[in-house]
């Protein structure tokens, strides 16, 4: 069933609700004018403990790519102690393909800054980093400007309507990042803000309990406080009508898909864009529906389900519905930061791993072995495939080291070898015939034994 009306693109006119050559730069004046900050006015009049309550009964899942609840991780944070708290917004969005959360950064940032306002109130957080990636430069100015608007009219700063949070006066800063894509993962994020080197750390202590400078800091992702306002405004039963439920006989532990998310859309369709829509919303109608087809009229081939470290989704499903458990329902990694990539018929899908393996080989932190040796070796065996000078050895010894690298096996600290090792090999399981015309037979050839010596 389609989204009846815009959620988080309520003041971005977006299709099929408005059209985007009219989007504009949502002032604070014109975001109060349009019901803005009511859901913090509400949330202040309500006990810190009451809004992670109701976030977590929401059930709001984070959209930036793990699902993980957030009402359940602002539950993790200790007592208050009179010590700093921090709030780390996770604005990198370096995954290739995802672009969603620019649109908000780009025209509606006070709906980011609501949520963070929230989020300091209920968690009794101090401080908070916007982590921004480094490319995103009219964004960082664009939040800044929307920063310094959320000060003169108190919502941050002396004299904030937040009140004193540990005896402080609650502030918000933007720190720009260095362009590297292993910082959207939380631990690096931290270290990188903390001024070192952006390698992951080992967990735990998760960041809940010692984050940035040791202290217990939340991490969201941009998307997922903006939706905060929204659930506080109206209530968890209204966003729980929303998206996809639990499979029928799932039990209550398992996490749904409730609530609309947005779709970043790039590829081989008529129009890319970011679009909004209820989680669990078919892949073939986002794009028939939003993206006006496969373009140039071509058939559909493939489809990365949401950034690069995903996997892909194969000829066969087309009609994949985009919720968290399409990882388990259609052989992929999961839905990631829904950022979609449409492929037609006419793409290479060796050229296509070649080029997610170079990726991974060049944003490898280089912290684990298993990552910085196998993803290198993935690429080169990749490019030797390409050029029609592998073997069909290589494709099985590709498999065997995908398969022993990454998080999931236990080998590497984060994630970023479980996503080159996924788009690798769901691309050649899914695909295997392209793979298998490029490549050489192995022949074994029998040697006659040395004659024995007298």
């Amino acid at each position: 069933m389609p989204l009846k009306e815009p959620i988080l693109t309520k003041r971005i006119p977006t299709p099929p609700w408005g059209d985007p050559r009219h989007r504009k730069l949502v002032t604070i004046d014109q975001f109060l004018q349009t019901g803005g900050y009511a859901a913090l006015r509400k949330a202040l009049t309500m006990a810190p403990k009451a809004v992670v309550d109701l976030v977590k009964t929401s059930e709001l899942r984070g959209l930036g790519g793990a699902g993980f609840p957030a009402g359940m991780k602002w539950s993790f944070l200790p007592p208050e102690d009179g010590q700093r708290r921090f709030l780390a917004v996770n604005s990198d969005e370096s995954e290739p393909g995802t672009f969603k959360d620019r649109l908000i950064l780009d025209y509606d940032p006070h709906l980011l800054l609501e949520g963070v306002a929230i989020c300091m109130h209920a968690c009794r957080l101090d401080t908070t980093y916007v982590y921004i990636r480094g490319e995103y430069h009219a964004q960082a100015h664009t939040l800044q400007h929307a920063i310094e608007e959320a000060y003169q009219h108190r919502i941050f700063g002396p004299g904030s309507i937040l009140g004193s949070i540990n005896g402080r006066d609650p502030h918000c800063y933007i720190h720009r990042g260095a362009g590297a894509y292993v910082c959207g993962e939380e631990t690096a994020l931290l270290e990188s803000l903390e001024g070192k080197r952006g390698w992951p750390r080992i967990k735990p202590p998760f960041p809940a309990v010692a984050g940035a400078f040791a202290r217990p800091t939340i991490i969201n992702n941009v998307e997922t406080l903006s939706m905060v306002g929204p659930i506080v405004d109206r209530g968890p039963d209204w966003f729980k009508s929303l998206g996809k439920g639990r499979p029928p006989g799932a039990p209550p532990s398992l996490p749904a898909s409730f609530g609309p998310k947005l779709f970043g859309v790039s590829g081989h369709v008529s129009r890319p864009g970011v679009y909004e829509e209820e989680l669990g919303i078919k892949l073939s109608a986002l794009v028939h529906n939003y993206c006006g087809g496969i373009r140039s009229g071509k058939r559909f081939k493939a489809a990365i389900p949401g950034g690069i470290s995903m996997g892909v989704l194969g000829p066969d499903q087309f009609d994949a519905e985009l919720d968290f458990d399409i990882g388990k329902k259609y052989g992929c990694l999961g839905l990631g930061t829904a950022g979609v990539i449409v492929m037609d018929e006419d793409t290479d899908m060796v050229a296509v791993a070649r080029n997610i393996a170079r990726f991974f080989a060049h944003e490898s932190c280089g912290q684990c072995t298993p990552c910085r040796e196998g993803t290198g070796w993935m690429y080169k065996t990749l490019c030797r495939i390409e050029a029609g000078q592998g073997t069909s050895y290589d494709l099985d010894l590709l498999l065997e080291l995908a398969g022993s690298m990454g998080a999931m096996p236990g080998t590497t600290i984060c994630g970023l070898a479980d996503g080159a090792n996924w788009a690798v090999t769901t691309i050649i399981n899914k695909f295997r015939s392209e793979f298998e015309t490029r490549v050489r037979p192995r022949r074994y050839v029998s040697l006659p034994l040395a004659a024995a010596p007298d």
